[in-house]
């Protein structure tokens, strides 16, 4: 494979005997300067002559795979899913006893100091709690951090606990800003470090037709994407979101979404304002309407509110003033309703993030107002149960991507990696077939046509067409010809980036 971080920018290629997109044509595409100049059938061209006419431009071969626009993951944290990929996996576990014995069985061999980091347990259905307790007796010595699989929820042990200066708190498990800042306060990999597992994830996501990115990463991502970019340019377009505490920074600057940062083209952008009105379905601070089951008679009986609807207005305006567009997270069918209206308020483009339970009336603002939908699809089957359970009744207008797209609603698709993988395969799956076990699709009427749920994973992007980037992936089976399980596990041949080769044998 070629080494795309030192390899300069190559003469023009031409892409020959490749079908354009699925169920599409035989074609050769000409690739120069990082842009598609010709796309030509190949009866028009002949069988093997190149397109273009440079006498070092390469003819690749591609013996019939189906070329498709390049994918995007629009909604990844990604040192958070570089981190996860060395952290021990807790997803499966079915209770927080069974989650404490797998700490145990990998709390030893290491230095008593050193912080054991897990990550993926969801504890909504689980029969017990976690706490504390059970941490220390399996962990008395060892600071032990587990982090949920929604990122919105944060369990630790007594060691940990005074570690990061909360030696106080009495059940150990930190939900929402609280988990964040606690996160915050422990020990951490190097930047040096961090830098190189996210360059390995990136190339890991460019093996799977990923082309670009957009970084929710917590914290100063701006800045830590101008650090990466300065050296070396990554296997992906990023857009790196500008959280609240870094905007004034951002504003003082000029920067804007789209401004480029880094040494290397426009491969590295600032991306958008992240903004939270609530939590996660998960931890049951998602903001709904209606109470949650059991919940009734408590305190956040309807989910957490996180930035009230003043503030929320007068961030988007500021950043909008600012050319910076927001990125609203809203989850609960209340949150929405109060993005949608500031939206409406400050007559901005933007995005709203996840989008997972929504009120009918709600469904045409996102078109009438052109704030993207940015969904991701494996969200609505890992927690289909979750949903039955503390949405009963709601469920019909739960990851409503159907009745979206029929309301004229853009979509774009990501992971929220690490809350699940980095790979727009699956999302196209659970897009198309609601399910990704063995159960029936769980509200079928919500799926999406394939073609539809392809457009969504490349950011809009249906066509190949002449002047289009040449951000492009090579795939051995033609998506329309393959079952749900041949999509979840789609033959990436190779991808193209820029007109540059970050996966495959070129």
């Amino acid at each position: 494979m070629t080494d795309f971080a030192r390899t300069p920018r190559r003469p023009a290629v031409t892409l020959g005997r490749v079908r354009l997109g699925a169920g599409g044509p035989l074609v050769g595409v000409r690739v120069a300067d990082g842009r598609v100049t010709h796309v030509i059938a190949e009866r028009e061209r002949g069988s093997s002559a190149p397109v273009g006419t440079a006498a070092d431009e390469r003819v690749v071969d591609l013996e019939g795979r189906v070329l498709l626009p390049g994918l995007w993951d629009a909604h990844v944290h990604l040192a958070e899913w570089a981190g996860v990929r060395r952290r021990l996996d807790l997803s499966g576990t079915g209770s927080a006893r069974e989650a404490a014995d797998r700490v145990r069985r990998h709390a030893g061999g290491a230095a008593a100091g050193t912080v054991l980091f897990g990550y993926g347990f969801r504890d909504a259905l689980w029969p017990d709690a976690p706490h504390k307790r059970l941490l220390d007796a399996v962990s008395p010595d060892r600071p032990v951090a587990l982090v949920s699989a929604d990122l919105h929820a944060v369990w630790l042990n007594s060691a940990c606990l005074a570690l990061a200066g909360r030696g106080d708190h009495p059940t150990g498990l930190v939900r929402e800003h609280e988990g964040h800042e606690v996160l915050s306060a422990l020990p951490e990999a190097s930047p040096e470090t961090v830098d190189g597992w996210v360059a390995d994830a990136c190339r890991a996501a460019a093996a799977r037709g990923i082309t670009g990115v957009i970084d929710f990463q917590f914290g100063d991502t701006v800045g830590a994407w101008e650090r990466r970019s300065a050296q070396l340019p990554p296997a992906v377009r990023v857009s790196a979101a500008v959280y609240p505490e870094h905007l004034d920074a951002a504003v003082a600057r000029g920067l804007r979404t789209g401004s480029g940062i880094g040494g290397h083209g426009d491969l590295v952008r600032v991306g958008p304002l992240k903004l939270f009105t609530d939590g996660s379905l998960n931890t049951r601070t998602a903001l709904c309407r209606d109470p949650y089951p059991g919940l009734e008679h408590t305190d956040g009986s309807h989910g957490l509110e996180q930035t009230s609807p003043r503030d929320l207005v007068r961030l988007m305006r500021r950043a909008a003033a600012h050319g910076i567009e927001p990125a609203v997270h809203a989850i609960g069918d209340h949150a929405n309703t109060v993005a949608l209206d500031a939206f409406e308020t400050v007559r901005c483009r933007g995005r709203i993030e996840h989008a997972q339970l929504l009120s009918p009336e709600d469904l045409p603002r996102f078109a009438e107002l052109d704030v993207i939908a940015g969904v991701q699809p494996r969200h609505a089957t890992d927690d289909r149960d979750v949903a039955d359970r503390y949405w009963a009744g709601r469920t019909g207008r739960a990851f409503a991507y159907a009745d979206l797209l029929a309301a004229g609603a853009r979509l774009e698709f990501g992971s929220d990696a690490p809350v699940s993988p980095l790979d727009p395969w699956l999302a196209v799956a659970a897009a198309v077939g609601r399910t990704d076990d063995d159960r029936p699709a769980w509200h079928p009427e919500q799926r999406l046509p394939l073609r539809d749920a392809l457009a969504a994973a490349a950011r809009g992007r249906r066509l190949i067409r002449v002047g289009d980037p040449a951000d492009l992936v090579v795939v051995d089976v033609d998506p329309l010809d393959a079952d749900l399980d041949t999509l979840r596990a789609m033959p990436v041949h190779a991808t193209m980036t820029d007109g540059r080769w970050t996966h495959g044998p070129y």
